[in-house]
């Protein structure tokens, strides 16, 4: 995984972290759930390359 793809999933957790709190503070239902979902794609996103990853790395250690 890229570090750039890395920087880009860390960034829409923190936007929807963000997101969700201003949600909380103007007690807005749609904007917290806006956040909490944005947080959740971006924990998504996260998983997928480190498991991309995991697999990279079990093809690597089986071609030595």
């Amino acid at each position: 995984m890229s570090l750039t793809d890395k920087a880009k999933n860390k960034a829409q957790q923190l936007m929807g972290a963000a997101k969700e709190k201003a949600g909380d503070r103007t007690d807005n239902e749609q904007m917290r759930g806006e956040g909490a979902r944005q947080q959740s794609e971006a924990r998504a996103k996260q998983a997928g390359e480190n498991v991309k990853d995991a697999g990279r790395n079990v093809k690597e250690a089986f071609d030595r």
